[in-house]
């Protein structure tokens, strides 16, 4: 453990009849900028919440920075932002991170700080139902921040951004880990997978490959991220068709502090 944030042993996730994860297993490095790349309903969110300790898993260990997910202890540790900014919109932006400080035990002191860092010096005292997105979205990564934790599970969040936001945002990300702290990414914007350190590609519940972005580019021959994720991709269900059912049944096995809401 020395070596990772996150180490996850068989995980598996079931929501209703349908599993969600399936004997997944994952190690995520230290200091490190790690992106968690696929579409949509590939199972991107439902991991971070198992990760973040906030999901129901059916079987299997997640630990995080030596701890169990969701462990008390870990609360001032790792900082958690959701797909949808969840902030109140009657409050300031400090009013907001005022309470979430307190909430957290986080010093007054770490409300000026996260603001600074999140370039928000300027919408401090306005209402946060006047914000765009773009600012509702860096309220809740300040509010993330507050405590400067070791692990930031950050949900898309750039969705939605115009490209000089985005580039903002990864400024600040790569400065976080600069600091030592470890990001988990997720985005289905593959043109982002170039400023991560280390590439986690999430299809239907797996990951499908764990690389990084030059050898990912080297591997397939690609000319760029989304590309390369295709042929990734291409392979992966070549590989699965040509599986012995019997092999396909023992690998897959059918039966076998927060900022916000969930997916």
């Amino acid at each position: 453990m020395m070596n990772s944030s996150v180490e996850i042993e068989r995980l598996v996730v079931r929501r209703g009849r349908a599993t969600v994860i399936d004997g997944l297993d994952l190690r995520i490095p230290r200091g490190a900028i790690v992106g968690l790349l696929g579409p949509s309903g590939s199972g991107k969110t439902t991991l971070m919440r198992s990760i973040v300790g906030v999901q129901a898993v059916r079987s299997g260990t997640v630990t995080a920075l030596g701890e169990p997910a969701g462990a008390a202890s870990l609360r001032p540790r790792i900082g958690y932002m959701t797909q949808q900014a969840s902030i109140y919109d009657d409050l300031t932006v400090r009013q907001n991170l005022r309470y979430f400080a307190r909430v957290q035990g986080a010093p007054a002191s770490e409300v000026d700080r996260v603001i600074e860092r999140t370039d928000l010096t300027g919408q401090r005292d306005q209402l946060c139902r006047a914000l765009s997105g773009g600012q509702a979205g860096r309220v809740s990564l300040a509010i993330a921040m507050l405590g400067g934790p070791e692990l930031l599970v950050l949900d898309e969040p750039t969705v939605g951004l115009d490209p000089v936001l985005r580039a903002e945002l990864w400024t600040l990300f790569r400065s976080l880990a600069d600091d030592g702290a470890t990001l988990l990414v997720s985005s289905h914007v593959m043109d982002e997978a170039a400023r991560c350190d280390r590439l986690l590609l999430m299809r239907d519940g797996a990951i499908i490959e764990d690389t990084t972005p030059s050898d990912l580019l080297a591997s397939t021959g690609a000319r760029d991220a989304e590309e390369a994720f295709l042929r990734v991709i291409e392979a992966h269900a070549k590989s699965s068709d040509a599986a012995p059912p019997e092999a396909a049944a023992s690998d897959h096995p059918r039966h076998g502090r927060h900022a916000g809401g969930a997916q």
